[in-house]
């Protein structure tokens, strides 16, 4: 089973109406984070211009990819490719055999931000976050499937935050993974992720003693949620305090999101 194929199909699916636009305020369209601006010009212009179609002007993945290319031996070990195929995504371009490069596109734009707003408020980061280099060996692989596990688990756990997810919601989202060419295994797999109680101290014990992918289990909770509801609100609460972040981690992170201050 690939979870970062599952999580890939997931995310180009959206799991709420409000999925595309706070990755794309992630990436800089509404003035977030600028990182379309930024990826494009460290692909040398095979970004297909996508900086200057979204406006990107923060510039967050020069200053994330600057600054640990040395630590990974160089541009070619980052996971450049994965944020092209996700921004390609977003703009309209992508495509359902892309569900692997999608997800790890995810991942690396978590990772960024992660590293960025930890960076930023001080906190002491033990290498470089998961999913900012490509996998280069099978244990290296199957980290990042794990990782893919725990970001896609906290999704569906955070969009049962304002009641179960509901059948329409569950057929739409099996319904691309089908189109994804998903298997039905992998797809009974989502449902019943779907269709279980939540499980937010076991996803909070998961993430136990590592900021960084605490962050990134944040980050990818907005992505999954609305957070107009009271019982959204108090999950993010929740959450924020289980995983053991600041509130002036969590706004900056809702700042790249595109989320309403709590």
């Amino acid at each position: 089973m690939s979870l970062s194929e599952i999580l890939g199909s997931v995310i180009q699916a959206g799991m709420t109406s409000s999925s595309h636009n706070r990755l794309r305020n992630s990436f800089g369209e509404s003035g977030g984070g600028g990182l379309l601006e930024s990826l494009s010009s460290m692909l040398g212009g095979a970004g297909g211009g996508l900086g200057a179609g979204l406006g990107g002007l923060g510039g967050l993945l020069g200053s994330v990819l600057g600054d640990v290319e040395q630590t990974v031996g160089g541009r070619k070990n980052l996971a450049l490719g994965g944020l092209g195929a996700l921004a390609g995504a977003l703009l309209g371009g992508g495509r359902g055999s892309m569900g692997g490069a999608l997800g790890g596109g995810l991942m690396a734009l978590l990772g960024a931000m992660a590293y960025k707003v930890l960076k930023g408020s001080g906190t002491e980061i033990s290498g470089v976050p998961m999913g900012l280099t490509e996998p280069k060996t099978e244990a290296e692989r199957q980290g990042l499937e794990q990782h893919a596990e725990l970001l896609l688990k906290a999704m569906i756990n955070a969009a049962k935050a304002d009641g179960q997810i509901d059948e329409s919601e569950v057929q739409r989202i099996v319904g691309k993974l089908q189109e994804d060419g998903i298997d039905r295994n992998e797809q009974q797999f989502m449902i019943m992720e779907m269709q279980k109680p939540m499980e937010t101290q076991q996803l909070i014990a998961a993430v136990a003693g590592r900021p960084d992918v605490a962050a990134q289990v944040y980050a990818a909770s907005l992505f999954a949620i609305e957070v107009d509801t009271p019982g959204e609100k108090e999950y993010l609460n929740q959450l924020e305090a289980g995983l053991g972040l600041t509130p002036e981690v969590t706004q900056q992170i809702r700042e790249f999101v595109g989320v309403q201050p709590a």
